[in-house]
Order: structure tokens, then sequence, then C-alpha cells
């Protein structure tokens, strides 16, 4: 179980903050001047270089949107430069991409990233250059609307790449594109002109989420233990029946795969920020604010108070909760996750995503009242952080790209590089990882700092 430190705060963590950037600020450029754009975009490290690794394109955001992080953090106008022309030259693509549910990855990360801060004035940019990343971020939140499957009862969801039957766990961290995408005034057109909301999607979506892939303690099924997450739900397009748990990166439909937990806990966390940003207008005709938030909220608490049970006391997380060779270490969870051991991977880049969650869910709770919760899940995610800000997870080696190591991608399908003399994957990174460990340092650097909250929506 998770041992968080209620000593830390986010001032405590400024020294390691540097250092992290200060790390990747070399990552950035080494990166940027060995990356071939013929060869796809760079997905994880193979002994420490960056390779791309066929399913979808779903990491170059993460590539461009790590150097305007870099920017964001430390005011480097060499990496915002590499951020600002990455996007510009390479990531119109993705904005109409109608064949994957990741557009609150790639355009986020990088149209949304550098919208913010030309808005906020952190980077020059005239008029036309804040247009321009406005109109993306609108086209590609309808384009991510339009992958819709309803289902009866007002339900539905945005689907997958494996097609209409299929709802991720990770989407729900992905609509970051359709609240960026209502909040710009922006609607999809359907069938003889009906305006369908952004909003609306965003949030049947996020309670279908809740209701099939989240698990409640409510008797669904034997494995049906409160906070557990499915990564991906499997429905009868015909008529909309809910079929069966399934997964793509799990071990097994009936464990938990660790970083689609994180996607959960990270995206419900966020989304709770968002809602309490809008207008009590804008939700009373999808069930009302309170109503919402407390939906969100449930969420959110359920899901990282079963990461805190199932995670080592240092906060990392094995790739999946009901991986085989668990068995084989032991008491693992009464002592700090081994990512050198001989039986299963530890998956780093969960554990940044989550401590993500976990820092906006405690602040969430605090910023209402005093709250034992919200101080728990706050010093949570800030011992996560100290964590993995700090070798063997944080990347020193000026020859290695990667900036968070130990990031597993794809278990069951032997995607991940396992070093000579070792038995499983260790010691890689990979795109998004490195961008959340980004992300996670900028927003705890900004709350030690007391600048304005940073958020997907404003910074």
């Amino acid at each position: 179980m998770l041992q968080a430190d209620t000593t830390l705060t986010p001032v405590s963590l400024r020294g390691d903050i540097d250092r992290l950037f200060e790390l990747s600020a070399r990552k950035v450029f080494a990166l940027d001047r060995s990356w071939d754009p013929l060869a796809g975009s760079p997905v994880v490290t193979v002994g420490g270089k960056y390779a791309p690794r066929g399913w979808t394109e779903w990491t170059q955001g993460f590539q461009f949107g790590s150097a305007v992080l870099q920017f964001a953090a430390t005011g480097d106008r060499r990496a915002l430069a590499i951020g600002r022309a990455g996007t510009i030259r390479h990531m119109a693509a993705h904005v109409s991409n109608v064949g994957v549910h990741d557009h609150g990855f790639n355009t986020v990360s990088t149209y949304g990233n550098l919208y913010h801060l030309a808005a906020s004035g952190a980077m020059e940019a005239d008029e036309g250059e804040v247009r321009f990343y406005e109109l993306a971020l609108k086209v590609s939140g309808a384009v991510q609307a339009a992958r819709w499957t309803d289902l009866p009862g007002g339900l539905g969801y945005v689907y997958s790449f494996n097609g209409p039957h299929s709802l991720f766990a990770d989407t729900i961290r992905s609509l970051r594109v359709l609240a960026l995408a209502h909040r710009l005034g922006h609607s999809l057109m359907g069938e003889g002109d009906r305006r369908i909301s952004l909003l609306g999607r965003l949030l049947v979506h996020a309670e279908t989420t809740a209701r099939f892939n989240v698990y409640f303690g409510e008797g669904r099924d034997l494995y049906d233990v409160p906070g557990r997450v499915a990564h991906e739900s499997i429905f009868n397009p015909n008529d909309g029946s809910y079929r069966c748990p399934s997964t793509q990166q799990g071990f097994s439909p009936f464990t938990t795969w660790t970083r689609g937990l994180a996607w959960i806990l990270c995206g419900y966390a966020e989304q709770l920020e968002f809602l309490d940003s809008l207008p009590e207008g804008d939700l009373k005709a999808h069930g009302g604010k309170a109503p919402l938030l407390g939906r969100f909220l449930r969420v959110a608490r359920a899901t990282a108070d079963y990461y805190l049970a199932q995670t080592p006391t240092d906060g990392v997380p094995y790739w999946d909760t009901g991986a085989p060779g668990l068995v084989r270490l032991g008491a693992y969870l009464e002592r700090p996750a081994d990512p050198f051991n001989d039986h299963e991977p530890v998956d780093s880049s969960a554990a940044a995503i989550a401590a993500q969650g976990l820092v906006r869910l405690g602040r969430h709770l605090r910023a209402r009242r005093p709250s034992a919760a919200g101080d728990r899940y706050l010093a949570a995610g800030l011992t996560i952080a100290r964590t993995i800000f700090s070798e063997p997870y944080l990347s020193t080696s000026p020859r290695h790209q990667g900036l968070l190591l130990h990031s597993v991608y794809h278990r069951p399908k032997g995607w991940d590089c396992v070093p000579p003399g070792r038995k499983v994957p260790c010691g890689e990174s990979s795109m998004w990882g490195d961008y959340h460990a980004r992300e996670l340092a900028l927003l705890i650097k900004r709350m030690a700092e007391r600048k304005p909250h940073y958020t997907f929506f404003g910074l």
C-alpha cells in the first residue's frame, strides 16, 4: 500500500523539479537532433534511443508537447521553437484523423498548450497564430466527438480504434479536447445541420465509462472490487447491449491494467476542475452542476483509493494488479517497487499519470473545506512525484533520450525492450511517460510558486 509522506509540500520538491527540467532540456534537444520524420512518431526507447512502434500515431503530440512544457517551465525559447515548429509542420494530420480516439492526447498537448501560452501572454503570438490554434482545437474536438456509438437510455461513447463496439478507459483523459472545443464555442454539426453539443458528448461518455469501465463494489460480477477498472468494455452495436469487459494491454478483463486505472483517475480529476469552472447555466441541461460534480468525484475517489491500496509503498505500480508473476514477489505491496526484479515489470508512466490525478483530486477537495481525504490524496501524489523525480526512475544519462525510466507499453504483445541479462522489461522510456512526468512537474512547480493553477483549459 502506498505510504504517503504527509510532510511533503510542493515547495519541498522544488530542487527535484529544477533538476528534472535541467535534464529534460537535454532530452528534448537530443531527440530533436536525431528524429527522422519519415520513420514515424517516436513511441518508446530501445537501448536508450527513441523508436517508432506501430499501432497508431498517438504519441507525436507528446513529442512536441514536451518541448512546449519545457518552455512553460523554464522559459527556454529554443524548446518553444521546437514545439511550435513541430506542431505547425507535423500535427495537422492528427487534427483531422477520423480513425482514432486519441485527439485529446495529440492536439491538446500541442495546439492546446500553445494556445494558452499565447492567450496568457507567456509567449508572443499574433492574432492569426492564436486563431490557428483555436481552429485546430475546434476541428479536433468535433472529429473526436463524431466517433460516436449511441446506447439505450441516453448513453453513448467515443469509440476506440477497435471499432464501434469498443469503449476504452483511456479516452476519458482524451476528452479534454471536447472540453476545450466547447469552451471555444464550437459544436459538431450532424445530419440536417443538427448542432451536437460537445459538452453533452463529454458528459455522456464520462457517465457511460463510469457505469461500465469502473467498479464500485455493487455486485456486477465476482470481480467487482470498488475502484477496479476494466480497460475496455464491449457492446453489441446492433442493439447497444453491454456484453463483457475486455482488455488490450492488461493481463485479463478481470484484473486491472494500472495505466488504464491511472487514465481514469487523472481524467475524472481533471474534468472535475473543468466542470467546476463552468457556470451553472452550461450544465443545467445536463443534470445540473452539483450532481455532475458529485458523480465525477465518486469515480475519482474510488479509483484513487484502489490505486493507493494496490500500489507499493513508494507509489510506482506494477503493470497489472493481477499479473501472474506478482505471486513470486511475496509481499510486494509492503515495500518499494523493484523495477529490476525478474518476474513482472513496473510502469512508471502509470505512476506519473496517477500522481497528477491525485494532486488534482486532493487540491479539489481542499479548495472547498479542510479535508483529511484531500490531504491524503495530495500527499500521495507528491510522494509519487518524489519517487519518480529521482533515480532509479529519473534518467540522468546523456546517452539515454528518455526522461522517465521503467515505463511499459504493451506487455502482452511483448513490445517492450528486455535488456541483456534481464527477464522483464526495464530501463526504457515512453513518450507519454516523459510528457506526463513533465506535466506533473510543471503542475507542482506552479503550486510551489503560487502561480495560477496549471490546467488543460488554462495556464
